[in-house]
C-alpha cells in the first residue's frame, strides 16, 4: 500500500500548493518511513562532547562583531499554538511579563540591538497556516521592525498525516485541516528556500543567520557570538548550556564515531535501554538550545547540491488525527529537528553559553518563573535572572493558562526560593512570597493570602 499512499499524499500536496522541493523533502521522508526508519542513535555509535569553546573565553574586536551581527538576520520559530497550554492562537502571543508578549519582547530586543550596535538586524517569523495571520496582526504595532526589501514572514510548509495502518493520507471530513501538519522544525531550511527569502539575504549581503525557538527569550542578538561565528568560519554552530540534573530530558550533541562528525540527539532518538546513558549529565554534560548559526551562502550550495533535500533524520511522532480526541484515527506525522543538519555539515561547530540563553516556556512551570520577580528585563529587553533558579513543580490544575491565571494571577515572589511544589486548588494572593523550600498539598480549595510567606529559609 506504500506506493499507493505516497501517491495520493503526493497528489494532496501538489493541490494544496505545497513547493516542489518541500514535496521533495516528503518523499525522501515517506522512503524512509516505509523502510523502517526513524530509528536510534546508538550509545555505541558515538562519542560524549565533552570540551567545547565557552563564550565568556571569547575575545573579539567590538568592530568585528557588529560587523559581523549587521550582516546576520534572526529568525524565531513561530509555528506553534501551544495546545499543550490551552491556547488556541499563537504561543508567542501570550503574555509573558509587564503586559508584553514573547513577540513584544522579541521585537523589542531586536530593535533595540540595531540602535545599541548600528546594525541592520532584520528579523523574519517562520509560522505555520494556524499562527500566520494572529501574528502579523500583532506585527503591526512595530512598522518600523520591517526591513527594505525583505518580509518579516514566511510560511512553514506542511504535509498530510498518513495512516498508520497504510500510510496512506488520513481523510478527516469533520475537521479538514487536522489532515495537514508541520513537517518539524526541520522544515525552516526548505521553507527558508522555498519562499525565495534566502536568496533576497544573499541578495542583500547577509551572510549569517540565527535562528531559535520563539518561545526561548533567552536568545537575543548577540555581537560577540556573531564575530565568534564569524571568525570561525564554521558553515553551522549550535550554542549548548551546560547540563544540570534538571536538564536531562534535553537533547545533546555527540561525535559520531565513524566519521568524528557532530550529531543530535533527542530523547525520540534514544532506545529506552538507553536512556540511562541519553539522561547522564555527566556522560553528556552539555544540552543543545536550538539556538542556530548558518552560513548563509553553505547552506544555499548545500540546498543546491542536494536539490532540496538535506537527508535530516526522521523522526517517526505518532498520534491520533484529532489531538483533542484519543479515540479518533491513529496517524504518523513525519518530522525533523532544525538542530539534526549540524550533521549535514562538515565542519560544524558549537560554543558554551550562558544560562541566560536558555530560557524557554514549554509549560506553565516556566511562565510562573519568568512572571516572577527572579527575572528583570533592562531596557535592551533582556531577561535576566537575579537569583538561581528554584526547581518550580505546579499539578495539572495549572497545566492550561487559563486555569493558572486564574489561580495565579499576580506575580509569586521567587528571588530566594529553592523549591516550591503545589498539589491541588490552589488561588494565590497579591505579594506572596517564597523562600526556601515550599510545599503546598491539599485536597480541598484553598487560598493563599495577599502577602503570604510560603517555605522554610533553612
Amino acid at each position: 500500500m506504500t506506493d499507493i499512499g505516497l501517491t495520493q499524499a503526493r497528489d494532496k500536496m501538489h493541490a494544496a500548493g505545497v513547493g516542489a522541493a518541500a514535496i521533495r523533502v516528503f518523499e525522501s521522508h515517506y522512503a524512509n518511513l516505509a523502510d523502517g526508519a526513524g530509528g536510534y542513535v546508538r550509545e555505541a555509535d558515538i562519542e560524549p562532547l565533552l570540551e567545547v569553546d565557552m563564550a565568556s573565553d571569547v575575545d573579539i574586536d567590538r568592530r568585528e562583531a557588529e560587523d559581523a551581527l549587521d550582516r546576520t538576520a534572526i529568525l524565531k520559530l513561530n509555528g506553534g499554538l501551544g495546545t499543550s497550554m490551552g491556547l488556541a492562537k499563537a504561543k508567542n502571543l501570550l503574555e509573558v511579563r509587564d503586559g508584553l508578549t514573547f513577540l513584544d519582547i522579541i521585537a523589542r530586543q531586536v530593535l533595540a540591538a540595531r540602535q545599541r550596535h548600528g546594525v541592520r538586524l532584520p528579523l523574519l517569523f517562520m509560522n505555520s497556516f494556524r499562527t500566520d495571520a494572529d501574528t502579523r496582526r500583532a506585527l503591526e504595532a512595530y512598522p518600523q521592525l520591517a526591513v527594505p526589501g525583505l518580509p518579516l514572514c514566511f510560511l512553514q510548509n506542511q504535509e498530510p498525516k498518513l495512516r498508520v495502518d497504510d500510510l496512506t493520507p488520513i481523510d478527516w471530513p469533520r475537521d479538514p485541516s487536522l489532515e495537514w501538519c508541520p513537517p518539524g522544525h526541520g522544515d525552516v531550511y526548505t521553507a527558508l528556500d522555498d519562499s525565495g527569502i534566502l536568496d533576497l539575504l544573499l541578495e542583500r549581503g547577509y551572510e549569517y543567520l540565527f535562528l531559535s525557538n520563539g518561545d526561548n527569550l533567552g536568545a537575543t542578538p548577540d555581537a560577540l557570538l556573531a564575530g565568534w561565528f564569524a571568525q570561525s568560519s564554521a558553515p553551522y554552530a549550535a550554542e549548548l548550556c551546560t547540563r544540570t540534573a534538571n536538564d536531562r530530558k534535553g537533547g545533546h550533541l555527540a561525535i559520531r564515531r565513524r566519521d568524528g562528525q557532530l550529531v543530535l540527539r533527542d530523547t525520540a532518538q534514544t532506545a529506552p535501554e538507553e536512556m540511562d546513558f541519553f539522561t547522564d549529565e555527566h556522560r553528556h554534560p552539555y544540552f543543545h538550545t536550538n539556538n542556530l548559526w548558518v552560513h548563509l551562502p553553505v547552506l544555499k550550495r548545500t540546498l543546491q547540491e542536494r536539490t532540496g533535500v538535506l537527508g535530516l533524520p526522521l523522526i517517526r511522532n505518532e498520534k491520533t488525527v484529532d489531538p483533542a480526541d484519543p479515540t479518533s484515527p491513529a496517524v504518523i506525522q513525519m518530522e525533523t529537528a532544525m538542530g539534526a543538519a549540524i550533521e549535514v555539515f562538515p565542519g560544524a561547530s558549537a560554543i558554551g553559553v550562558d544560562r541566560n540563553r536558555f530560557l524557554p516556556v514549554k509549560t506553565t512551570n516556566e511562565l510562573l518563573l519568568l512572571r516572577s520577580d527572579l527575572f528583570s528585563l533592562d531596557e535592551d529587553h533582556h531577561l535576566t535572572a537575579r537569583g538561581p533558579i528554584p526547581e518550580i513543580r505546579l499539578d495539572n490544575h495549572y497545566k492550561i493558562v487559563q486555569d493558572f491565571d486564574r489561580r495565579i494571577p499576580y506575580p509569586l515572589g521567587l528571588l530566594g526560593a529553592r523549591s516550591l511544589t503545589v498539589l491541588g486548588d490552589v488561588s494565590f494572593g497579591q505579594g506572596v512570597t517564597v523562600r526556601g523550600h515550599a510545599r503546598i498539598d491539599t485536597a480541598e480549595p484553598m487560598l493563599v493570602p495577599d502577602h503570604a510567606v510560603l517555605g522554610d529559609p533553612a
